[in-house]
């Protein structure tokens, strides 16, 4: 399906409301708040995609005004698709560092380039059905660079300059700690750290939520941020690579990880199908698809990816068996793609739209990235935009059709064994052992990169190289796209 050209459109106002530079979205001025400049402008041009916001210019006092807002009354062109207001459950899952190449390149459809897949259905069965069935999002980008700055655009849509100055000394040893992921309010993007993310909007419209994994153990025990902590599952294994995400596949190499990430949620899914009280959105982390590289004594990449694909078949598979399914929609994406190979963009990452209103087998390449898919969460709970990224982002519109298809998904197993982990032969077995698991992103993103292409296409394989240019309408010349990805002709 290609994309639709969205156009500006003139839409009637009741009022505007004046914002000066400074204000503009760090906050959204009150219309009842004593002291607000408001002004008689009946007219502006506005974005309609952009649900609640506009823009105009006035000239008053001798200056021209930027004017942002909110609508207060005003005569839509076009309003939110239909099957948006049908969703009543939102479940968000977070998964670890894939590009779109290295699971989709053979998808048969979309863009993908074959030669660069090495996750085919043999280890993400159901990553690649899922793509096939529902909505294939062939131009869909990661907004992070590498973990530190991938879960903040994740859910807060923004990476502040506080934690872009702060995460490359940490990556690159510099003794600067690890202090990113919901531990240190100086990285929260609104002046107010108690309002940042997206759970404090939940939580401030009483909108109930829950957590699986969400910011659990990634900079030390337990989740930092009281509002996530307080509806965070206890018994959900935090980011440890030691841990599986599914039952039958690898036995944990730790003798403290919790049960299976995915059977933990099961359990209670099935208790909030019994007693009805599945929360409005619910957060789920499911890291594996992360890898140990070819770390001896862990898992080999393809066993990693197959455990976290087995888990993401599994919940599929659970709520489109549900009653739930009907009004659920179902939004993975992964944090960042640890700048790995892609013949597009090193940041073109997996991304997937699982609902009755997305099971349409056809191709959405609408330019889309991390803050685009949490525009289109907020449309459907019913929360305002975190920060000028996704209030300014393309909601994922296109990806939903008006009519529900609700055939449920069955989940399929990979035929990868689990028998036979990395051994110290495996190729760049020594480098990877030299690298920090423990932690998120701690690791030379190429060193690791080698580590996995070599663990499936073998040790005298070479890697392409990573690409950093985005598709365009117009492909830019051989000039042109040299300087912009910084290669010589």
């Amino acid at each position: 399906m290609a994309a639709r050209d969205i156009r500006t459109t003139e839409l009637t106002l009741n009022r505007t409301m004046a914002a000066k530079p400074a204000d503009i979205f760090d906050r959204w001025l009150d219309a009842k708040k004593p002291g607000s400049p408001w002004f008689g402008t009946k007219k502006a041009i506005v974005n309609p995609v952009v649900d609640g916001l506009f823009y105009h210019a006035v000239h008053f006092e001798e200056h021209d005004w930027a004017h942002y807002g909110r609508f207060v009354a005003l005569e839509r062109g076009r309003r939110k698709p239909r099957a948006l207001d049908q969703i009543r459950h939102v479940i968000y899952v977070i998964k670890e560092n894939r590009t779109y190449d290295q699971i989709f390149g053979s998808l048969r459809k979309g863009n993908g380039d074959p030669s660069i897949e090495i996750f085919d259905d043999r280890s993400a069965p159901n990553h690649r059905e899922l793509a096939r069935r529902f909505v294939t999002l062939d131009n869909f980008y990661a907004a992070g660079e590498v973990s530190a700055d991938g879960w903040d655009w994740s859910t807060q849509a923004n990476a502040n300059p506080a934690l872009q100055q702060n995460w490359p000394p940490d990556y690159s040893d510099r003794n600067y700690p690890y202090d990113m992921d919901g531990a240190n309010p100086l990285y929260a993007s609104d002046e107010d750290p108690r309002r940042a993310y997206l759970w404090h909007l939940l939580d401030a419209k009483k909108i109930s939520f829950r957590n699986y994994g969400f910011f659990k153990d990634f900079s030390g025990p337990g989740v930092a941020d009281p509002v996530l902590a307080a509806r965070t599952v206890d018994n959900f294994q935090g980011y440890d690579l030691q841990c599986p995400d599914s039952p039958g596949t690898f036995a944990p190499l730790s003798a403290s990880c919790a049960p299976p990430r995915i059977s933990v949620w099961l359990e209670d899914f099935k208790r909030d199908v019994q007693q009805r009280s599945l929360p409005t959105m619910e957060f789920i982390a499911l890291p594996n698809d992360h890898t140990a590289g070819t770390t001896p004594g862990y898992p080999t990449p393809r066993q990693y990816v197959a455990d976290n694909d087995i888990a993401l078949g599994t919940l599929v598979e659970a709520v489109s068996h549900s009653p739930y399914w009907k009004n659920t929609a179902i939004f993975v994406v992964e944090d960042d793609a640890q700048d790995g190979p892609d013949h597009v963009d090193a940041h073109r990452t997996v991304a997937l739209a699982v609902s009755p209103y997305t099971q349409t087998g056809t191709v959405d390449s609408t330019f889309y990235s991390t803050v685009s898919m949490l525009r289109t969460m907020e449309l459907i709970v019913g929360v305002g935009p975190l920060s000028q990224f996704d209030a300014a982002a393309t909601p994922m519109l296109t990806s939903f059709s008006q009519r529900p298809r609700l055939d449920p998904y069955t989940a399929r197993r990979p035929t990868v064994t689990f028998s036979e982990p990395n051994g110290a032969d495996a190729p760049m077995a020594a480098e990877s052992a030299r690298q920090n698991i423990e932690q998120l992103d701690r690791v030379d993103s190429q060193v690791f990169n080698q580590a996995i292409w070599k663990s499936v296409r073998g040790a005298d394989s070479q890697m392409p190289a990573p690409v950093t240019h985005l598709r365009t309408r117009e492909e830019p010349d051989a000039e042109d796209s040299a300087q912009a990805t910084g290669r010589d002709g």
